[in-house]
């Protein structure tokens, strides 16, 4: 078993060291506290079914844009179709 400690587990994942803490916290991740030089140093425990897991649940920066990109697309065409129906409605009047 290897372990690694949080800063080191969110430089590997991408994550903030934030997210990676409320993972340790809620138990998503195994740890160990060791005391080194007077400090409290928590390591989190690689396993390679927990690590699967987190993989999983690790929405790729790339689809995140993807989604964001989709959303874009629906709004700009819903407000060319509010622009066609208010330029038909002009034609009409004319």
């Amino acid at each position: 078993m290897q372990r690694i400690t949080i800063k080191a587990y969110a430089v590997k994942h991408k994550l903030s060291i934030f997210n990676v803490m409320k993972m340790v916290k809620s138990g998503k991740l195994k740890t160990d506290s060791i005391e080194e030089n007077g400090k409290e140093v928590t390591y989190i425990v690689l396993d390679e079914t927990i690590e699967k897991e987190v993989q999983k649940g690790i929405v790729p920066i790339e689809e995140k844009e993807r989604a964001s990109e989709k959303e874009m697309i629906k709004v700009l065409q819903k407000e060319v179709r509010l622009l066609r129906e208010e330029l038909d409605a002009l034609k009409k009047r004319l």
